[in-house]
């Protein structure tokens, strides 16, 4: 965990500094006040506030330290990778084992979802502006992806074919948003979404 101790003409002044060092938000720290700001004899000799700044809200922090101690728990060696940017956080687990890594993924990425969102809630609580955590392993998320737009495209295809809707199996937000994605400009169909959690599944229609 990164802290540093900076000094200022203010407490905010020196938070503001040690922020700029750190390259984090506001949100991401704790901040101990050790020294509070003073004036001297007539004005003279002053002293500067001193300020500990601990990122122990970091959302890098935060994730390598979750996802640490869940891979000790699952007995998975595997390394992470984690980078924020623009308001998102990207996590990458790096494994020693395929068949770990199919552990990690889960059926259909159940438990890669899982993991995911348990994540999310941890990064996010208490914090004002959400970070969306978008978490991987052996370039998943991507040959998923592929496959989902394959299906759409396949599924749209048949429904065309015979005349009638088809209905697809039920899927997560994420699943189903890229079938929607896929099939906007397919002629001659359009897509919804029926059912509750987690069973929802998109259904392709007939115009």
């Amino acid at each position: 965990m990164r802290e540093i101790i900076k000094t200022g003409s203010t407490v905010e002044e020196a938070i503001e500094m040690a922020l700029e060092e750190l390259d984090l938000l506001s949100e991401d720290v704790s901040v101990e006040v050790l020294e509070e700001p003073g004036k001297g004899f007539l004005g003279l000799g002053g002293k500067e506030a001193k300020v500990r700044v601990i990122a122990d809200k970091d959302p890098i922090f935060m994730a390598e330290r979750f996802l640490t101690e869940l891979l000790v728990q699952m007995q998975i060696p595997a390394e992470l990778d984690v980078e924020r940017e623009s308001g998102q956080l990207y996590v990458e687990i790096i494994g020693e084992n395929h068949d770990d890594m199919g552990v990690i993924i889960g059926k259909r990425g159940d438990t890669l979802d899982a993991i995911q969102y348990l994540l999310s809630l941890i990064v996010n609580k208490g914090r004002d502006q959400y970070i969306r955590v978008l978490l991987d392993t052996e370039n998943y998320r991507e040959k998923r992806e592929r496959t989902l737009i394959d299906l759409a495209t396949k599924m749209a295809a048949k429904a065309v074919r015979r005349g009638r809707s088809v209905k697809l199996d039920p899927m997560n937000p994420y699943e189903r948003r890229i079938i929607h994605s896929a099939l906007q400009s397919f002629e001659g169909i359009s897509t919804y979404s029926v059912g509750d959690e987690p069973y929802r599944r998109v259904v392709i229609d007939i115009k």
